[in-house]
């Protein structure tokens, strides 16, 4: 399965994409940041990721899309903004038809470090030493959204078999 993950963000907004099964190691296929002027007006901003999330997704042909959920912040500003951008790659992988899943920072911290409290240094070390890469991938944003892709991957398979299974009992079914 391949999935792109989506760290949001207005100024620097990290994707990331890589393949794999539930509970084998996962390959990275490749890594971005999307950037934005903060000096531009806030419209051509979220137009500019807009595009290149959806010119990423086209490139990349993934299964899913798994994005970062906003949890707030002290700072109003800044949860506006990569609220905006939540909403920008939610829609990059809806558009298109895909299943998008949201993960909260701690969910994704305690699937890649086994705790939901793990720092940033901790979890670009995991990101690099589960994808068997030569460097950590840089910046923070780029191996968050590996990271985002990594837990989909592992936890993703779960969840959609749990919410599959749940329909079929409300349809009356029971297979």
């Amino acid at each position: 399965m391949r999935v792109l993950g989506i760290d949001p963000g207005l100024t620097r907004c990290g994707v990331g994409v890589v393949e794999g099964l539930p509970g084998r190691p996962c390959t990275m296929v490749a890594y971005h940041v999307v950037q934005t002027d903060p000096g531009e007006e806030l419209p051509l901003r979220l137009l500019r990721l807009d595009q290149e999330l959806t010119r990423l997704v086209a490139e990349h042909e993934p299964a899913s899309v798994a994005v970062e959920r906003v949890f707030s912040q002290h700072n109003v500003r800044t949860v506006m903004g990569t609220a905006q951008a939540s909403a920008i790659a939610v829609l990059a992988g809806a558009r298109v038809g895909l299943p998008v899943q949201t993960y909260t920072p701690s969910e994704v911290k305690a699937a890649i470090t086994g705790s939901g409290q793990a720092d940033k240094a901790q979890m670009t070390s995991m990101v690099t030493r589960l994808l068997r890469l030569d460097a950590p991938p840089r910046p923070a944003d780029a191996a968050d959204a590996l990271a985002l892709a990594i837990c989909h991957i592992w936890r993703g398979g779960t969840r959609s078999k749990l919410a599959a299974a749940a329909d079929r009992v409300r349809q009356g079914g029971t297979r």
